[in-house]
């Protein structure tokens, strides 16, 4: 009997694994350009690996797009999936739009206007000692 730790660690080998297999997958083997310039960048896949949820990430206008290829190149993306795992079932796969790089990227904009906006501003007690000095 395996323990929950190497259990942990079979599923993440087998995430990485799949996640590899997938961004070659779409790069080498699907043509459909509505999935052109998109990034596998996770895996979930089940305890029993007949499942798995992908993660991808694209610019943010095309993620309809994006998800309707998906979905039509999922039956021969799946078969070479397979193929290449060599497992006695293909993980049936789900797929989901990543947004944690857009959200990443609009925190940073609001930190960086906010940096902005107080470098620009007067600041606490700023502005009276500049106007202190010119007096």
């Amino acid at each position: 009997m395996s323990s929950p730790g190497n259990d942990q660690v079979f599923n993440r080998r087998n995430n990485e694994r799949i996640r590899e297999l997938l961004a070659t997958i779409l790069a080498q083997e699907v043509s459909d350009p509505r999935l052109e310039m998109v990034t596998v960048m996770s895996v979930d896949t089940a305890p029993d690996t007949r499942s798995a949820l992908v993660y991808v990430s694209a610019d943010p206008q095309r993620y309809d797009q994006v998800l309707e290829g998906l979905q039509s190149a999922r039956g021969r993306i799946q078969s070479v999936l397979g193929r290449s795992l060599g497992w006695k079932y293909t993980p049936e796969l789900r797929f989901r739009i990543d947004c944690s790089l857009d959200e990443a990227a609009q925190i940073e904009a609001a930190l960086r206007q906010s940096s902005l906006a107080s470098r620009s501003g007067a600041g606490p007690g700023r502005g009276d000692e500049q106007d202190a000095e010119q007096s």
